[in-house]
């Protein structure tokens, strides 16, 4: 009897201990689930204030195209054509920036249309960042109302800049790994349901998008805006990708710092330990 009260007595204190182990490996799971959790929520938000930085530089790579008088990036003609007219009083007045979010709103429905079920809801969430695109394009055509391009060397050379920077500006952004712009997304939309080539679908939206502003010259000035669609434009077409191409494989560093744990000593020693 004592031989069989002993042994229970130790098979009630095994399972004791195994249930012990068992409720404290539970909390450990429900721990690192919480602490995951708390990393994913960070990681979105400082995926996304990056993404903000970058939007923000390529803004104001498109309001010192703008600035210099040579023809604005594609992506702003159709928007600088409808703002000049909303000036003079023959369109609603409205910003670049005001018209930009109108654009990309449009582009947005158009994806919906071409894409019908194959539209995935996440990609909703280029309206936030259409928005966001817009009103930092105001933002920056503010901070740089003040320079003055009479010259046409100064015209040159901030065309040249304003190229260069939104070329970084969307080399940082494809790097972010956010949806996609809503312009970029639409010729996405389109490159898969006729099946061509991403570069063709995108020369030839760009090529529509241009056109429409070139319309939009006409049909209120009865003239080519050269200042709206010049030789800037041109330059912007075939430079920027050259840039961001350029720039590419060079930004390991702003890779690691995209999965950074966001400690400054942490990221200063990223940014010194650049590629």
């Amino acid at each position: 009897m004592n031989k069989d009260s002993n042994t229970g007595l130790n098979t009630e204190k095994v399972q004791a201990k195994d249930l012990g182990m068992e409720i404290n490996s539970e909390e450990s799971l429900g721990e690192k689930k919480e602490v995951w959790d708390r990393r994913r929520v960070i990681g979105f938000v400082w995926q996304h204030v990056l993404l903000l930085i970058a939007l923000d530089i390529m803004t104001l790579g498109v309001a010192l195209s703008v600035k210099s008088n040579l023809g604005s990036s594609v992506i702003s003609t159709i928007p600088y054509v409808l703002s000049l007219a909303g000036a003079d009083g023959m369109a609603p007045r409205l910003s670049i920036g005001g018209y930009t979010i109108m654009m990309n709103a449009l582009f947005v429905g158009l994806q919906l249309l071409v894409l019908r079920r194959r539209f995935q809801p996440v990609q909703l969430f280029q309206l936030v960042i259409g928005f966001f695109f817009g009103s930092l394009i105001d933002f920056n055509v503010f901070l740089v109302d003040s320079l003055t391009c009479t010259s046409l060397w100064a015209k040159v050379l901030c065309q040249l800049a304003g190229c260069t920077v939104l070329g970084i500006g969307i080399a940082f952004e494809v790097r972010c790994g956010s949806v996609t712009m809503p312009g970029e997304g639409i010729t996405i939309a389109v490159s898969q349901v006729s099946g061509r080539p991403f570069p063709k679908v995108k020369m030839m939206i760009d090529t529509a998008l241009v056109a429409l502003a070139v319309a939009g010259c006409y049909f209120y000035y009865d003239t080519w805006r050269w200042e709206v669609i010049g030789v800037g434009t041109l330059v912007a077409m075939l430079y920027v990708g050259y840039v961001v191409k350029l720039l590419s494989p060079h930004l390991g560093w702003f890779d690691r710092l995209l999965r950074s744990d966001l400690s400054p000593r942490h990221i200063y020693g990223l940014l010194r330990h650049r590629d």
